[in-house]
């Protein structure tokens, strides 16, 4: 049994965007016009800009707003206009540092806590790296104690927020008295390559970037509206491993997903479900939205009703894929419509992939107050 006051739990989300908005039609037309001289490959991008289920994303880089006759990120003849990666790397840290320090401070006062409670500190970015890193500065900037546990997660891809989360549920199971801080920062849009190969293209369609953070800790009567966490699952799917790769280039990170995604999660996803126990399907589905086909692929397997995959939809339609910070923008609208809902306790699942194929996933209940239960939500099946 495990007293409701010391349910672990993510007691504060905070989420945080730059200021530049890129229109999805209107980034299609500069791709489409800076590859005139490459009518198949503009016709493509046409196709799949539209198809992606993005409407809009946001980016670090006020290049990549302009023409294409002038944006150094969109296919071009002169390729020494390109930005090199060290370059890119420039931009990532002198704008990461900013993006995440917006986040966490929200993400804090959600959770009604002091900097100086935090007791670990987990950065997760794989679209960056510089040292002295993220970690370094979100002590300065936030003050949190400097003797804080730091524990970076780099270069994992789009599965290291829920990854996060789920290492964080068992710092807190060691110690009750911990309160940890992740941080997830990515400038996908830093990469896109001036390339009109399908792969490039594809990867270019729907990445954004953003950052996202929460507090994970025991609950208390002063948190509402906070997701407990239950059991978790962290496992590598068979047969997949080159199925998504993330490679640095010379002129950024160099990206592949392959079309065969979905069906791979849509086949081996469901008995790691499974796993994690419940005679019944998820009535909570927080599922990253890695792609629209990802999404689909989960919700005709499980038969979900629209509203189910609602918030993973949106995300992906407001802001694109930004990598391991998704998860938590998903969480975030989840919980908003189910305070809209009213809403005052259901049970499901928050689950996310990126290379390896990795599946990482977590039991949680969404809890409007802070009411006494008589079950650990590891012991509870999954109801709504």
């Amino acid at each position: 049994m495990a007293d409701v006051s010391s349910m672990i739990a993510i007691t504060g989300i905070g989420t945080a965007l730059p200021p530049y908005r890129m229109d999805q039609a209107d980034t299609a037309r500069r791709i489409v016009d800076a590859l005139s001289n490459n009518p198949d490959s503009g016709r493509w991008a046409r196709r799949i800009f539209k198809q992606c289920g993005v409407e809009s994303r946001y980016t670090c880089e006020p290049d990549l707003l302009l023409e294409a006759s002038v944006c150094r990120y969109l296919p071009q003849e002169d390729s020494s206009m390109v930005p090199s990666t060290a370059e890119r790397m420039a931009v990532y840290k002198r704008e990461s540092v900013p993006l995440a320090t917006s986040a966490a401070r929200a993400a804090l006062a959600d959770a009604k806590m002091d900097a100086d409670q935090i007791t670990h500190l987990i950065t997760v970015s794989c679209t960056g790296q510089f040292l002295p890193g993220i970690d370094a500065a979100l002590i300065r900037e936030l003050g949190l104690v400097p003797s804080v546990m730091r524990i970076p997660l780099t270069f994992i891809g789009c599965a290291a927020g829920m990854k996060a989360i789920c290492l964080s549920k068992q710092l807190v199971s060691g110690d009750p008295k911990a309160n940890v801080l992740i941080v997830c920062v990515e400038l996908c849009t830093l990469h896109i390559q001036p390339s009109g190969d399908r792969e490039a293209l594809f990867g270019a369609s729907f990445f954004g970037d953003g950052a996202s953070a929460c507090v994970i800790g025991a609950s208390s009567s002063q948190h509402q509206h906070v997701y407990q966490l239950g059991d978790e699952r962290s496992v590598l799917l068979p047969e997949s491993a080159d199925e998504m790769i993330w490679e640095i280039g010379n002129d950024g990170f160099d990206l592949y997903l392959s079309p065969n995604i979905p069906r791979l999660i849509g086949n081996h996803v469901p008995a790691e479900v499974a796993h994690l126990g419940g005679d019944e399907p998820p009535e909570l589905w927080a599922i990253h939205p890695g792609g629209k086909g990802i999404i689909e692929a989960l919700q005709s397997n499980y038969g979900l009703r629209d509203e189910q995959v609602a918030p993973s939809l949106g995300v992906l339609r407001e802001i694109g894929n930004v990598s391991s910070a998704t998860i938590l923008f998903v969480l975030k609208k989840m919980r908003e419509q189910l305070q809209e809902q009213g809403t005052e306790r259901a049970s499901g699942l928050a689950l996310a992939f990126g290379p390896g194929l990795t599946a990482e996933m977590i039991k949680i209940t969404y809890v409007a107050s802070d009411v006494p239960s008589k079950l650990s939500t590891e012991n509870t099946e999954y109801v709504s």
